[in-house]
């Protein structure tokens, strides 16, 4: 089955969690990749890869496999990121609830957080604003001074108003992708 069919596949039945009805383009991959240092040697962290469009840009952006971990809500599509992107630590997990879902990985990664980066390409804007915040708050906390949360939304404007003492800024527009796309990169202030 295609990536395309899958997401439709999984709109109709799980609309809040999918958001979408085809994958983000690779446009939109390398946009969300391009605010991520590869140089460092922290890890990354991708929520909502879907069919792995996005993990597979940050792959090709030069981020070692060892040093992303992806979390993915629907079975299927974790699956699918597990095959298309060897090495990438995969689970199968509810993004909403970090310290549940990483559980012992928090511990494991250890002196190697705070992250580098997160990725997100989660639909913030089916969910209500506190539980947008929360998952903001939690990220947060995992992140290195001055590191990015990078998002992306098909609305003109972010889909999480920034917290006091977080910035946000446009870092690009994607017209080839269905629908046209932001990118969003939120950074302590």
């Amino acid at each position: 089955m295609s990536d395309t069919l899958r997401f439709l596949a999984r709109m109709i039945a799980r609309p809040v969690h999918t958001g979408a009805v085809a994958p983000s383009s690779k446009a939109l991959g390398r946009a969300m990749a391009r605010e991520v240092d590869p140089a460092s040697d922290l890890p990354v962290l991708e929520l909502g890869p879907g069919t792995g469009v996005v993990t597979e840009a940050l792959l090709e952006h030069g981020i070692a496999p060892a040093r992303l971990t992806a979390v993915e809500y629907d079975a299927g599509f974790a699956a699918r990121v597990r095959q298309r992107c060897p090495g990438v630590r995969v689970i199968q997990g509810d993004a909403f609830d970090l310290d549940k879902t990483l559980g012992d990985l928090d511990k494991t990664l250890g002196a190697r957080l705070p992250l580098a980066a997160a990725v997100s390409s989660l639909p913030l804007i089916n969910f209500p604003v506190e539980m947008r915040l929360a998952l903001l708050g939690s990220v947060f906390e995992r992140l290195a001074p001055g590191a990015p949360f990078v998002q992306f939304s098909y609305r003109l404007k972010p889909p999480v108003a920034p917290p006091p003492g977080i910035a946000v800024r446009r870092a690009a527009v994607i017209w080839l992708n269905m629908p046209p796309a932001r990118v969003w990169v939120y950074r302590r202030g």
